[in-house]
């Protein structure tokens, strides 16, 4: 699983410039402005071979006691106990203060590894100006600068060291041995994901009740079917930011993330009686951004009427485009409807994200798509696509050989995908295509 990085400190020191640094992304609002961020945020950053989810926090007084900021410090409290690793954030350019201190005696209470970094220490002389931030009794002081990008690598490198990570592929390589297949339950709170894993052990194994958020951790339990073993996880829902308040319920969204990011098959339950929501959406956008295969199931389908059934069905369609490729089911998780054909479509997709794509298949199919329809000129030059071979899997990905290929087109790419989804039947997975240009030997080379 992903290691976890939370970053703390005093407001306005710059824990949102450094979330987005870490994760590349802007989803985190940047102003010089004290108090800006507020709730918990969390975003997936990259560090050589390993990733690992870094969590932004609103600026921490422990000792806050009423008001917007003691909920500020119980989120940022749950975000430590989330973590693996801890950023404590300073402001080097503004020194050591009180609430630095009032920190620092925080995380040295929790015994968890902590990281000292100083940002906006661009331009400084770090000898004389950061040795003041050794009082605060936790070790090194690392100067960076988030807006610069200034000391990054040292900094991620110190907080993953002592975690004593495994090699992803290798981690990789060990679930494939096993023989089981890893299925996610996800989706929103109280949309019968308990009660659909309770149906299929035959036993009251999860806890289910008609509340919102009653499981609160990422739960695994082994299951055989048909002689396939399954792991079967069910996660806590995903809510929706700014509600996720309660102390009970800290470990909920992580561990959520975590559960689908190891899964090799993820099923996406929606409710019928609610239809799509935003959530839904942004659930399905992370399950797609990890590339886990999926299975699209809308439950409580005994529960609605014809035009409640035309509604959900019209908001998939219009709100859930990009899963496309994933199988859809009507079931009822109380009343044991329609979930037989479910394990047809996660074997389905499991197989399709496990599939193995030959050199000599993928490199003809991709010369009769170029025969068929040639991609777009772009100025002088069109595109040469000259042959293609497949680069991973779960997701599977299509690497792309030729020359000029960063002209080629998203609609192309997506032409390519359907052509290789179809001899293939990738049903249920994502599929990535790389485009790599081949380098012209003759380009350094100066002309007469």
């Amino acid at each position: 699983m992903k290691p976890v990085l939370a970053l703390v400190g005093r407001p306005n020191v710059g824990k949102s410039t450094l979330f987005n640094r870490l994760t590349r992304s802007r989803d985190a609002i940047v102003a010089d402005y004290a108090g800006l961020t507020r709730d918990r945020h969390y975003g997936t950053g990259r560090q050589g071979a390993h990733e690992f989810i870094a969590i932004d926090t609103g600026g921490f007084e422990p000792d806050a006691s009423s008001g917007i900021y003691r909920e500020m410090a119980k989120q940022t409290r749950q975000a430590v106990a989330e973590a693996d690793a801890v950023v404590f954030v300073v402001d080097a350019r503004a020194g050591v203060s009180s609430q630095d201190h009032d920190i620092a005696n925080y995380l040295r209470r929790l015994g968890k590894h902590v990281v000292l970094a100083a940002n906006k220490a661009e331009g400084m002389q770090e000898g004389v100006q950061l040795s003041e931030f050794f009082e605060l009794g936790l070790g090194e002081v690392l100067p960076v600068s988030a807006a610069h990008g200034q000391g990054i690598r040292s900094l991620v490198e110190q907080a993953l060291a002592p975690l004593n990570l495994p090699d992803p592929q290798e981690d990789a390589a060990q679930d494939a041995d096993t023989g089981v297949i890893k299925l996610a339950v996800a989706g929103r709170p109280n949309v019968g994901k308990s009660t659909l894993i309770n149906t299929w052990l035959g036993e009251e194994r999860l806890v289910a009740f008609d509340l919102p958020g009653t499981t609160r951790d990422a739960i695994s339990v082994p299951f055989e079917r048909g002689g396939q073993r399954f792991e079967l996880i069910d996660t806590a829902g995903l809510r929706r930011k700014g509600k996720v308040f309660e102390a009970i319920e800290k470990f909920s969204v992580v561990k959520t993330l975590q559960a689908i990011e190891s899964a090799n098959v993820v099923l996406l339950l929606l409710d019928a009686t609610q239809g799509v929501t935003d959530q839904d959406a942004h659930i399905a956008g992370f399950v797609l951004e990890s590339g886990r295969a999926v299975v699209l199931a809308v439950n409580k389908w005994d529960a609605v009427d014809e035009y409640q059934r035309e509604l959900v069905q019209r908001s998939i369609e219009t709100r859930l485009p990009f899963l496309k490729f994933a199988n859809l089911h009507f079931i009822s998780a109380i009343r044991r409807q329609g979930l037989t054909p479910l394990w047809k479509s996660i074997a389905e997709a499991h197989a399709a994200a496990m599939c193995k794509m030959p050199t000599p298949v993928l490199t003809r199919l991709l010369l009769e798509a170029v025969q068929f329809q040639s991609p777009k000129r772009a100025g002088m030059f069109r595109p040469k696509l000259r042959y293609a071979h497949q680069g991973g899997m779960n997701p599977p990905v299509i690497v792309v050989h030729g020359n000029s290929l960063e002209h080629v087109t998203d609609a192309y790419k997506r032409f390519l995908e359907g052509r290789f989804r179809k001899e293939f039947r990738l049903a249920g997975t994502p599929l990535r295509i790389e485009m790599k240009t081949s380098h012209n030997p003759y380009a350094d080379k100066e002309s007469p």
